[in-house]
């Protein structure tokens, strides 16, 4: 099986999918838009049964708390098919870090599974921040994240897209943007990024399904992380939507062929990453030890 990005028609495309035995499905812009499942994801999901994972930069839902509300989308995922940034960035911590003071910036569902992993949140003497995508970020949370980075705590950041695709056409802000605020107050450039293009979330996707890359295909809308990240790995990317490279415009399209699709799908926007979230992809090491 081929390990770049793949090309070709809906038809072809269908093809690779029939090849494939195991799946690792982006979320956002893939799967739903927000509070819609997007066109042809349940058939998607249905055809693998058992047989796929969904990896996602998502860092404001836990797993059980995402698959609820991904039942009332009529997407039925068992909640350890479901591999977040979120999540992971504190299971990390935990574990690699026992003990750490830790300044969570995130999502109230985040902090309850991060103090039921064990992490000790504060709110100073931080030995770490973790930056993960907060709908109540503020001037005081980004003056309470700036200073304790600048007294020497080390910034850990579950995702750097700026952006991800919303309903009819609009962008949702992600944590991309929340840490250009971040870099911009203090000057400091993040210690770890866990979300993809970086290989954790994919390998755990993997390691739930028993998979092998040779033997997996990524599909995902966003080719600076989705196929970034299945290349790094050697594993066939199909994108969808509007991004350069993508194959159709909805997982629908990837059993369709292509001529029945294009008038009918709508456009959604691509992710966006800012220039200075951009820089931390060439600056900042992305792999987890």
């Amino acid at each position: 099986m081929a390990t770049a990005t793949a090309t070709g028609s809906a038809t072809e495309n269908g093809e690779w999918l029939t090849q494939a035995r195991h799946l690792l499905v982006d979320l956002d812009g893939t799967l739903v838009r927000q509070q819609e499942a997007i066109d042809g994801a349940a058939g998607l999901l249905a055809h693998f049964h058992d047989r796929y994972a969904i990896v996602s930069n998502n860092s404001t839902h836990t797993a059980q708390g995402l698959a609820q509300r991904l039942r009332r989308l009529g997407l039925r995922v068992p909640p350890g098919r479901i591999v977040l940034a979120g999540e992971l960035a504190v299971r990390q911590l935990a574990q690699q870090h026992p003990g750490a003071r830790v300044l969570l910036i995130g999502s109230i569902a985040l902090q309850r599974f991060a103090r039921a992993e064990g992490c000790d949140l504060v709110q100073s003497g931080a030995d770490f921040v973790l930056l993960a995508l907060d709908m109540h970020f503020s001037h005081a949370r980004l003056a309470a994240a700036a200073n304790e980075l600048l007294r020497g705590a080390k910034l850990m950041v579950t995702n750097a897209d700026a952006t991800h695709p919303g309903p009819q056409g609009r962008v949702v802000p992600e944590t991309g943007s929340l840490l250009a605020a971040v870099i911009a107050a203090s000057g400091v450039q993040p210690w770890r990024v866990i979300g993809k293009p970086a290989p954790l979330l994919f390998e755990e996707g993997l390691r739930r399904l028993g998979a092998e890359a040779a033997s997996t295909v990524v599909i995902g809308d966003n080719p600076l992380t989705d196929a970034e990240g299945a290349a790094r790995l050697g594993m066939a990317c199909l994108l969808v939507g509007q991004a350069p490279g993508a194959v159709a415009p909805t997982v629908a399209g990837l059993f369709r062929p292509s001529s029945s699709v294009a008038a009918t799908e709508e456009k959604s926007p691509q992710y966006l990453l800012s220039e200075s979230t951009s820089k931390v992809w060439r600056n900042v090491r992305t792999e987890v030890s």
